[in-house]
């Protein structure tokens, strides 16, 4: 359900009341979600756009990848990956709900959003030469609405339930641990005898440089029972490492609980593209060199003659004038 905010196209907005009107595609979201957007206008252009980031980072994050985060027009974005129970299905995921909550967070402190606002409830001293003010994004109120908006298109019990609800919050609190302080000077002459300070959100860059490092080190998990006691039904399913030797899986990290699919080849069961025609790189060893991206089956070479502006020069007042440069590039493609 939350997927299908990114693919809407014909999204309609009330310049009066700031509020759009859903496309039939959106009516795969639950009825809670629908409410909540009707709830909070504004809210839909903010989860569109986290979604919309989320996507472009997933894609920069696994460029050099043999499954670069492919997306599509249809239905279901990321295609068939989202119903495994693999890594990619973990971080996409994880990405998608950190972009739902960093958006809509910075959109608080903008004024976008009509029912929240700047959290302004750090105010007064902090330190010896700064104290609280300005306008902190709103984290608290962008990891609540992801948790209901996000987590409620989760229906079941089961393992697959787990790992959803598991990698959605870990995308929500890489974003609220990454937050950082920033401060503005105040004094004579720039002298920051005293400093200003309000909490602000990283970079969403930051943010997918976390969940990666945390994809590449997710945990293999296996569905765990605690046994029938009523008093603690809420803990009674959880995730359990599938090795008994390794620490249980930290709220940070992202959890899995099936092997990737082979993404080398082509597969209309798996839904994987397979990495003929990807472009590589000759001279690495890396994930991005063609014996590893073309998975062994060799690569051809061929040259491009790119034409592009360059040694531009502005002019006063008030034009830029380029010149076109022609270059040739050579592209080695995988078989």
């Amino acid at each position: 359900g939350i997927i299908n905010v990114a693919s809407s196209t014909n999204l309609l907005t009330d310049s009066k009341n700031v509020q759009l009107v859903l496309d039939p595609s959106l009516q795969l979201l639950s009825r809670k979600q629908r409410k909540l957007i009707r709830q909070n206008p504004g809210i839909l252009h903010s989860v569109s756009s986290g979604l919309q980031t989320a996507i472009k980072e997933c894609k920069w994050q696994f460029r050099n990848r043999r499954w670069n985060c492919p997306t599509s027009q249809g239905p279901n974005i990321f295609g068939k990956i989202v119903n495994r129970g693999c890594r990619e299905t973990a971080f996409i995921f994880a990405i998608t709900s950190a972009g739902v909550t960093h958006s809509v967070a910075r959109s608080c402190s903008e004024g976008s959003i009509e029912s929240c606002t700047c959290d302004y409830r750090r105010r007064g001293p902090g330190g010896p030469d700064w104290h609280w003010g300005g306008c902190s994004d709103n984290i608290d109120f962008g990891r609540l609405f992801g948790r209901e908006f996000v987590d409620s298109s989760e229906k079941g019990r089961d393992l697959r339930f787990l790992m959803n609800l598991h990698n959605n919050e870990a995308g929500r609190m890489t974003v609220f641990s990454e937050m950082r302080q920033e401060c503005k000077c105040h004094g004579m002459s720039g002298s920051c005898t005293v400093r200003t300070c309000w909490m602000r959100l990283p970079t969403f860059r930051a943010v997918g440089d976390v969940l990666k490092d945390r994809f590449d080190g997710a945990s293999r998990v296996i569905y765990g029972n605690k046994g029938s006691n009523r008093a603690s039904r809420v803990e009674l399913h959880h995730l359990e490492p599938e090795n008994p030797a390794h620490k249980p899986p930290s709220p940070h990290d992202l959890v899995y609980f099936e092997k990737s699919p082979n993404f080398c080849t082509y597969s209309g069961k798996t839904g994987t593209a397979g990495t003929a025609g990807r472009f590589c790189n000759s001279s690495s060893p890396g994930l991005d060199g063609c014996e590893l991206l073309c998975c062994g089956r060799g690569y051809r070479t061929r040259t491009q003659r790119v034409t592009e502006r360059c040694n531009c020069t502005f002019h006063w007042c008030c034009h830029v004038s380029c010149l076109n440069c022609t270059n040739t590039q050579v592209l080695h493609e995988c078989l």
